[in-house]
């Protein structure tokens, strides 16, 4: 899961943003593309008016972008490569280069048993078994 809170107004395709930085995310993950991730892995774009945010200068110009992963889904290069990718996606949707200095990634893991998907808590195991089964349905 990813959450974007920026000023409303900096990304004129909010929809593309979000299925971007979707891809992204199941890219560094290196989770098959079947539709358990496709339609399980999902951006939101929270719009916030330009007051509503300031960094200790007094900027509103900057934006905040949370991704939730499984526990140990990344390590430190994918936990690099991620974060470079993101940035980069939020200041080009931006039509803004200097928006990458003023975003920041926030990565944290689910606890065990913290993905919920159709009303069932996941354990990470349990995704792994499930998503077997799916590919060998395939």
């Amino acid at each position: 899961m990813i959450d974007v809170y920026a000023a409303a107004g900096t990304f004129s395709d909010r929809n593309a943003l979000a299925r971007e930085l979707a891809r992204i995310v199941m890219r560094w993950e290196k989770v098959p593309d079947i539709p358990f991730f496709g339609d399980n892995t999902a951006a939101f774009i929270h719009e916030l008016p330009s007051d509503a945010l300031s960094t200790a200068s007094g900027r509103s110009e900057c934006v905040r972008v949370q991704v939730t992963t499984s526990s140990g889904a990344l390590d430190r290069g994918q936990q690099l490569g991620v974060v470079g990718d993101i940035t980069a996606a939020v200041a080009s949707a931006a039509a803004d280069p200097d928006l990458a200095n003023r975003t920041w990634v926030a990565l944290t893991e689910a606890v065990p048993g913290g993905w919920g998907i159709a009303g069932h808590s996941f354990t990470n195991e349990e995704i792994v078994r499930h998503v077997r089964e799916l590919l060998g349905k395939q």
